[in-house]
């Protein structure tokens, strides 16, 4: 089991945010010898339907070269715009070949570890300057790895070319009795398919490594029990700290409350230990509506802000206590308690119109389940 710095075993499967960093530095899982592969086999191809005509080309541009006008032996400068043509002539044939060498080369490693640009990858890193983690490598699975794939490559490709051109050998000692032009293409074409079939032997090798490559590349991302730990303490924030953002977003959230009170038409009562503050505005509310509420040093406070801004004060403890359980900040409030707070606006509408027979009346209906927090839905309607 693989272990850290510390000693601890890696035996957690990485966390998107750690395969995230991982990406974000360049470290994806590639396979070198499957992206040779690759590039190999599909070149091999290429040259194979494409080799014969090429080959004509280069063959009629190296007699062009070789045939040289009077005016060229005679005057020396005007070999190096020849040769510029020749060299120009020569890339236009190969063009194509480079093209799609360089599509499967962009192409290749984007099947084993997806598409992924990093420039932290271009970053120096002098750790790898260090010659005791080199010798780790060399001596690591990784190492042992490479050393094997090589060894691999080294028999596979030479035992299949030679299988090959044992299996061709007559073809190829009838070329010297084939025109020269003939030969050439012929030559061409025999010589891409025993880079095709030579290159074809690297399949076993691409084989095994891709897998090993996406398996060590997962192996090298595990994570002690303590790193997820710590990571989970940096993403989430640690508890005090969550603890000290809730406060201050709670001490927001009741500085805005708080400010709504003066807005309110009356201030409904414990008379202590609860208070709620209610806003009707027939023309642009449905029902009223609860802009605060609080219990003890909140409920305090409510108080005092009705009193400084001469809110009307009624205690109605039943209703008081079914609205503070039932009703959120901003919300109308629920059906089951509209008669005995229209029963309450009026008596403080009455007190506003200095009415001298103003009373507050006794009968205020409350549902039993809304007297208890437990039963009582918030916002029921």
């Amino acid at each position: 089991m693989a272990e850290n710095e510390n000693g601890q075993e890696r035996s957690e499967q990485p966390t998107g945010k750690r395969l995230r960093e991982s990406r974000e530095k360049g470290q994806i899982a590639r396979s070198r010898e499957f992206n040779t592969f690759v590039m190999l086999i599909t070149g091999g191809a290429f040259l194979l339907f494409q080799g014969g005509g090429m080959a004509e080309q280069l063959a009629a541009l190296v007699v062009d070269g070789w045939t040289l006008e009077r005016g060229l032996i005679f005057d020396p400068g005007l070999l190096m715009p020849h040769l510029r043509d020749l060299i120009g002539r020569a890339l236009l044939i190969l063009v194509p070949l480079f093209i799609v060498l360089t599509v499967v080369a962009l192409l290749g490693p984007i099947l084993i570890g997806g598409a992924n640009f990093s420039t932290k990858a271009f970053a120096p890193k002098f750790s790898k300057l260090n010659p005791i983690t080199g010798i780790k490598r060399v001596v690591s699975v990784q190492g042992l790895m490479e050393l094997v794939k090589g060894l691999g490559k080294f028999f596979l490709v030479g035992i299949v070319a030679v299988l090959a051109i044992k299996s061709i050998w007559g073809s190829l000692l009838g070329l010297g009795e084939m025109p020269v032009e003939q030969a050439i293409v012929q030559t061409a074409h025999m010589a891409a398919w025993l880079f095709l079939v030579a290159s074809s032997a690297l399949l076993l090798v691409a084989l095994i490594d891709a897998p090993f490559q996406i398996w060590n590349h997962q192996k090298q991302l595990r994570m002690t029990l303590q790193e997820i730990k710590d990571e989970f303490k940096e993403t989430e924030g640690k508890p005090e700290v969550k603890g000290r953002i809730r406060q201050m977003q709670h001490e927001m959230s009741r500085r805005r409350m708080m400010a709504e009170v003066p807005k309110a038409d009356v201030v409904i009562t414990n008379p202590t230990h609860y208070a709620v503050a209610i806003s009707y505005q027939p023309a642009t509310m449905r029902a009223p509506r609860l802009l605060a509420k609080g219990t003890d040093a909140v409920a305090a406070a409510i108080r005092e802000l009705a009193e400084e801004h001469r809110i009307t004060r009624v205690e109605a403890p039943r209703v008081a206590r079914a609205i503070y359980f039932t009703t959120e900040l901003n919300q109308e409030i629920p059906g089951g308690l509209f008669v005995a707070v229209a029963r309450i606006l009026a008596y403080v509408y009455q007190l506003k119109r200095e009415d001298q027979d103003a009373e507050l009346p006794t009968e205020l209906p409350v549902p039993e389940e809304y007297l208890d927090p437990r039963a009582a839905p918030r916002g029921r309607r």
